[in-house]
């Protein structure tokens, strides 16, 4: 049941032994009678349908079961109903556990709208009679693929942050590195003003004597 198929055995007479083996991650329910009998198989990986055929309620409730691990839910019995004549059981509900929220209604809890009617229509035959396959809540793989997804971008932000980290220390540092040139070369245009003003005055006081040897003559 957990890996490859289920094969079923649905009798055309009343069932005498039941024997089940398992083989190589398949399990093989058969049952013998005195009569004709047929062998179906059930994809474990299928969705039920109307119509499908069961062996027995146990087989249709693991099939379910393994269904709704698969899909992302939990199952539980919704309704139960037996035969008058033998106290025996003739059909099964089954649900999800999951509920909803209906915000319209402050907040009240629905219950999930995902059901399968199972029935017996005579011994070793049982059939899906209704099938809904849609939840009103989200599902446990959908929870999974959100948190995964959520946590890739987490991933991808907690990257982007250090990158920008590092950028603002780069920018910081080129920053200081900026600030020490224009200080190194306000520096060497204060030295060099001195000097062109030191050329100035020494220009204006050679022209000042030259201007008084000039008179004398």
């Amino acid at each position: 049941m957990f890996g490859g198929c289920i094969l079923l055995s649905c009798q055309l007479a009343t069932c005498a032994t039941v024997d089940m083996e398992v083989d190589d991650g398949n399990e093989r329910i058969e049952t013998s009678a005195e009569g004709e009998s047929s062998i179906r198989r059930v994809e474990t990986d299928q969705e039920p349908y109307e119509g499908m055929p069961f062996e027995s309620e146990e087989a249709a409730r693991a099939f379910y079961d393994e269904y709704a691990k698969r899909v992302g839910f939990i199952t539980r019995v919704l309704s139960s109903r037996k035969s008058e004549r033998d106290r025996s059981i003739i059909s099964r509900g089954l649900g999800c556990s999951g509920r909803s929220v209906n915000r319209k209604r402050g907040g009240q809890q629905e219950v999930c709208t995902a059901t399968i009617l199972l029935k017996r229509e005579k011994p070793g035959r049982w059939v899906v009679r209704k099938f809904v396959r849609d939840h009103n809540h989200p599902l446990v793989g959908q929870f999974r693929k959100t948190r995964r997804t959520f946590d890739e971008k987490d991933k991808k932000i907690l990257e982007l942050t250090a990158e920008l980290r590092v950028k603002k220390r780069l920018s910081a540092a080129y920053r200081e590195q900026l600030l020490a040139f224009m200080k190194d070369i306000e520096g060497h245009n204060e030295h060099l003003s001195t000097k062109v003003q030191l050329v100035l005055d020494n220009l204006s006081e050679f022209e000042a004597k030259r201007k008084e040897v000039s008179d004398h003559r």
